[in-house]
């Protein structure tokens, strides 16, 4: 008897424990320098919290105001005892509603755009990314367990954003991951990336008005990135193996769907702007052990690598690990987040178009996505 009332007391204690461990962290509120003529209100910064951790959270950046929200998610709800939930991989806004895309979670959390409340919970397992047209959010996801090498193929699932219900998927290649969406084709990269060296290496192009696999480009391993650029090419992103193959970009022409050009350069993340791409790359390789940072612009009209700096006063020596990047389309100023060791806070820094840093602010845990609010 005494052990069953130990055994309980340890339980408790344990339950007590978790339960205060899975609060939501506070609001903190940083200032900057308001910008009352900003044509853009602000932006949302998804901070995508480590693995099992729960620690998924969401800023607000009121450039207007000059106001830096941080971990907003738990007071425009705080009856969701959980918080936004384990790693939050994307964001997006359409219309009135916010998207987080909530991966280890299993959900698409809708959220009212201006307040931030949670309006409602699309459930998808191994959800990765999101995009919108016409109306429709579609949804990329793994399927399967995370980091199951027997997971089955993915899917990219189409939702009504009236009625937020899932009305058709589409399989696709496996661990697929980005989207992008040229005229009434949607693009999804495939990385196949639970069952390396066994990896994926094409991009599937669906046709939106049937919403079926039209055809499968040949890219090359691991795809990550894809963007589109306002002259009907694509910009695909390929990992490696982070061995011996390396990591590359490709250049698609949706007129032809297929590849019309290839750069020689390690590439994790880049925000499009009209004729320029911004980019980093944090190449990570097992051979080292170590990561290879760098940053760079492209000319995607000319589709030629420029010399162009977009942090030209020595901050990115500061910035430990480049994890998220956006482009402001009025000011063209450039926003870059820093994930630092993953476990704890990181940064995010505002460089004006002259390449020199305006501020930075503490977010949460791997600031990773932006959604911008106009």
């Amino acid at each position: 008897m005494k052990n069953i009332q130990l055994i309980m007391c340890l339980c408790s204690l344990v339950f007590v424990a978790c339960r205060k461990d899975l609060q939501p962290s506070k609001e903190e509120t940083q200032m900057l320098t308001p910008d009352p003529g900003s044509v853009m209100k602000g932006f949302y910064v998804v901070n995508e919290g480590n693995m099992n951790m729960n620690k998924a959270s969401l800023d607000y950046l009121n450039l207007r105001e000059g106001i830096y929200r941080k971990n907003i998610y738990g007071t425009a709800n705080p009856e969701v005892i959980k918080g936004l939930g384990d790693v939050a991989n994307d964001i997006g806004v359409y219309g009135s509603k916010l998207y987080v895309v909530v991966n280890v979670s299993n959900k698409v959390e809708v959220l009212d755009v201006k307040t931030g409340k949670k309006i409602s919970q699309i459930n998808m397992i191994n959800c990765r990314y999101i995009t919108f047209h016409n109306g429709k959010a579609y949804v990329s996801a793994y399927l399967g367990r995370v980091g199951d090498p027997s997971a089955p193929r993915g899917i990219v699932a189409r939702i009504d954003t009236l009625s937020l219900q899932e009305e058709k998927r589409v399989e696709v290649g496996r661990q697929p991951e980005e989207m992008a969406i040229v005229g009434e084709k949607l693009y999804v990269a495939n990385s196949g990336g639970y069952s390396p060296p066994n990896y994926e290496r094409t991009v599937s192009v669906l046709d939106l008005n049937t919403f079926q696999v039209l055809k499968n480009i040949d890219v090359a391993i691991n795809l990550h990135r894809i963007k589109a650029d306002q002259y009907g090419d694509l910009y695909v992103t390929s990992r490696g193996d982070y061995y011996d193959i390396p990591s590359k970009l490709f250049v698609i022409d949706t007129q032809t769907d297929a590849i019309k050009k290839s750069f020689d350069i390690g590439i994790s993340n880049l925000a499009i702007d009209g004729d320029l791409a911004y980019f980093y790359g944090t190449v990570f390789s097992y051979l080292t052990g170590n990561n290879t940072i760098t940053y760079g612009v492209l000319n995607v009209k000319d589709e030629v690598l420029t010399d162009k700096k977009f942090i030209t006063d020595g901050t990115d020596k500061k910035i430990i690990i480049p994890y998220g990047i956006a482009v402001n389309p009025f000011t063209k100023d450039v926003y870059v987040t820093d994930a630092k060791d993953y476990v704890s806070p990181g940064m995010l820094y505002g460089f004006n178009a002259a390449g020199k840093m305006k501020w930075s602010v503490k977010t949460g845990d791997i600031p990773a996505h932006f959604a911008f609010i106009y």
